[in-house]
């Protein structure tokens, strides 16, 4: 594992003391993975860069802006909801009151206009999920009168996962077509939910087809093949990223028992608003920084495909979680992005990913929902 360089670290304490603007560069040098596998070594990474405002940071919530649908209503109340725990750590009741209303009248007065992105054959379920929607907001609105903060944030974590369902109604079939040049990698169309059982307890991981379905299907077919049970973990000295999938310590990935040859995963990486990934190379190397990413690097348990230190499309079976610190990386936009491909994030079990160390190891992992999405290459 590649240390952090002390100089860096000096450098940013000072730069904190000194500067008048408090959201500035976190320059460190830090190691994805051992050996050959890992950042640029000897060469300062800055990890943040200028928050870009108001970074969305749980998991979650990521994940539901990066389903692929269109309508601004649903997610007008989608962000009705996701932002009340913003004012309440503020105390601004007139902000939640005010959101509260707004979600309550457009569940009401513009269900029509949610419904109409749902396939007819889904309308039944859609329109229970309204229902339990609006229900759910009204008791809010009296909770938000009352000022419960405690109850208001209980209510909206069990109302946001139907936000997720309802969405997840909207989408039919497949956002883009993969390039042909992969069409011999599985490939995921769709979502999978991972549970992996280590040694310091379970982890549940969510991993997204619809931006990164090469990476995401390479993963589920590995978790399938049970090529991660029985792994070690791999800890960078830093503690910023934790890395597995190595086999038997060879620095190497997965050797496909049908060809003998290794498989070798391209770099994927999907922006807001584009219809398809980048595929083949770093953002950076394309020209595009500060990119707002499908899936960025700014929760704790993102999940990544580690690669070698110069090639981009060398990625395999190894990958990491990214745990994110959020006094060292202000949340926005940071040169991870874009030159490694997220492709998923743990969703339940923070408190066991903060244990793990390189005496941990991966029992077992398993998917227990989704594999059905997942699109094995045809037989050669």
């Amino acid at each position: 594992m590649k240390p952090v360089k002390q100089f860096w670290l000096d450098w940013f304490t000072r730069l904190l003391k000194t500067s008048l603007v408090t959201l500035l560069f976190a320059t460190l040098s830090m190691g994805i993975s051992s050996a050959g596998w890992c950042l640029p070594i000897g060469q300062p990474m800055v990890i943040a860069v200028l928050a870009q405002g108001d970074a969305v940071t749980d998991p979650r919530a990521i994940l539901r802006n990066a389903l692929p649908i269109d309508n601004s209503t649903i997610r007008t109340v989608q962000a009705d909801l996701e932002g009340l725990g913003k004012y309440l750590k503020a105390k601004r009741w007139s902000s939640v009151k005010k959101d509260l209303k707004n979600a309550a009248f457009l569940l009401t007065l513009r269900r029509d206009s949610i419904l109409k992105s749902i396939p007819d054959e889904r309308q039944p379920e859609a329109v229970a999920l309204i229902d339990q929607l609006t229900s759910g907001v009204d008791q809010l609105v009296e909770v938000a009168d009352a000022q419960d903060k405690q109850q208001l944030l209980l209510t909206s974590k069990e109302l946001l996962p139907k936000i997720t369902q309802l969405e997840e109604l909207m989408i039919e079939g497949f956002p883009f077509d993969v390039p042909s040049e992969y069409a011999n990698l599985p490939q995921l169309k769709g979502r999978a939910t991972i549970e992996v059982k280590t040694t310091q307890g379970d982890l549940t991981l969510i991993v997204d087809g619809y931006s990164a379905p090469v990476n995401a299907g390479n993963f589920v077919d590995l978790v399938q093949r049970g090529f991660y049970d029985g792994l070690p973990f791999l800890r960078s000295e830093d503690d910023f990223v934790i890395q597995t999938g190595d086999p038997l310590g060879k620095e190497e990935g997965f050797i496909d028992p049908k060809t003998g040859e290794y498989r070798a995963i391209p770099l994927e990486v999907l922006m807001k608003g584009e219809e398809a990934p980048i595929y083949g190379m770093t953002l950076e190397d394309a020209g595009i920084y500060l990119p707002n990413l499908a899936l960025p690097f700014s929760a704790y348990g993102a999940v990544a495909l580690a690669r070698p230190e110069f090639d981009p499309n060398g990625g395999s079976s190894q990958f990491f979680f990214f745990k994110f610190d959020n006094e060292l990386t202000p949340p926005g936009f940071n040169l991870m992005d874009g030159r490694y491909s997220v492709f998923g994030y743990l969703v339940d079990g923070k408190d066991v990913l903060k244990k793990l160390t390189d005496k941990d190891k991966v029992i077992s992992a398993k998917v227990v929902d989704g594999l059905d999405n997942l699109v094995e290459p045809p037989a050669s």
